[in-house]
């Protein structure tokens, strides 16, 4: 495959990482589930998100699964973009 490509690929993983931490924040304010962007939001997400919660164990309360996948995302995308 071509290094642009594959940079580009990078750079939408790096975008939908973003994402997550968007909604990873918007969790923290209730009534912003009811917001069309944060609908939007977690429709653009859930594929990836609902899967990796179910795989994920929960600490406590604390559902680590979005940190796990942004780390996942990240490291994929700098590889890519690096060539």
């Amino acid at each position: 495959m071509s290094t642009e490509f594959l940079a580009y690929i990078g750079w939408i993983l790096q975008i939908f990482g973003y994402l997550i931490v968007a909604r990873a924040l918007s969790s923290w304010f209730p009534d912003a589930r009811r917001h069309p962007l944060v609908q939007l939001l977690y429709q653009l997400t859930d594929p990836v998100m609902i899967p990796a919660s179910r795989l994920i164990p929960k600490i406590g309360m604390i559902d680590i699964s979005p940190m796990i996948v942004i780390l996942i995302l990240f490291s994929v995308s700098e590889r890519l973009r690096a060539g």
